[in-house]
């Protein structure tokens, strides 16, 4: 090859790393304009379609997480993630069946835990769980819980995102500046942490972990189910409650 075609392979190589530059600049601002225009549109969108809970009557007395009477001769604990399908399941299936027939007739104090595991409690897990509590601050501990699990949409599916946490809050009326303040500085980071490190010392394995009397309810249909409120109800009578 002669020096002059070396010379015009050169350029000839050189123009297409210039053209292959330009358009891998083009992509990458093309996909920054989609995270800056377009993922805030489906962030709002997804805002938009959080549902209202109504503040539910008829309660028995509740303090922070806790319902009935702290007197009650049987202690039902359970411990859940907010984005566990399973605990999804509990609420909405068995929970309102426990507090009718056993918080509200007074055999049980029934205490909710902080379980955050599914995405190793540093996502949406945590994040529920600190708004959760900061609700808490402000006696609406279980409004909150209602309203977290009507919104679920999937596990780390963006149910418990930030600005959802934040609707959620303004929609059940609560005090938005205490609320803020608390949730941005992750306030009961370590109150969380004890209830999971609580948990895995009861022996808590998966979510919802329920235990009466310290002792966990197996479902007899097998570990791996839920166990129904009949269940609980026969556990807390074989502690002679």
């Amino acid at each position: 090859m002669s020096r002059k075609q070396e010379f015009k392979e050169r350029r000839r190589r050189a123009a297409a790393r210039n053209r292959a530059l330009s358009i891998g600049l083009v992509v990458v601002v093309a996909v920054l304009l989609v995270l800056v225009v377009v993922w805030p549109n489906l962030n709002r969108a997804n805002v938009s379609s959080v549902t209202a809970v109504p503040t539910l009557a008829g309660r028995p007395p509740m303090k922070a997480n806790g319902m009935g009477s702290p007197d009650a001769p049987a202690r039902l604990d359970v411990w859940e993630d907010f984005q566990c399908s399973g605990c999804l399941h509990f609420t909405e299936n068995e929970e309102p069946k426990i507090i009718q027939q056993l918080v509200a007739t007074g055999k049980v104090y029934y205490t909710f835990h902080f379980f955050p595991f599914i995405d190793g409690g540093k996502g949406e897990s945590q994040d529920s769980a600190n708004a959760a509590m900061c609700a808490s601050a402000q006696g609406r501990f279980w409004d909150y819980h209602d309203i977290l699990f009507a919104n679920w949409i999937g596990e780390n599916a963006g149910s418990f995102t930030p600005p959802r946490l934040v609707v959620f809050a303004e929609k059940i009326g609560l005090d938005m500046t205490a609320f803020n303040a608390c949730y941005q500085t992750d306030k009961y980071a370590n109150v969380i942490q004890q209830d999971l490190q609580a948990g895995k010392q009861h022996g808590v394995q998966a979510t919802p972990g329920i235990f009466v009397n310290d002792k966990r309810v197996v479902s007899q249909a097998g570990p791996n189910y839920i166990p129904s409120v009949e269940e609980i109800a026969q556990a807390i009578a074989a502690t002679g409650q």
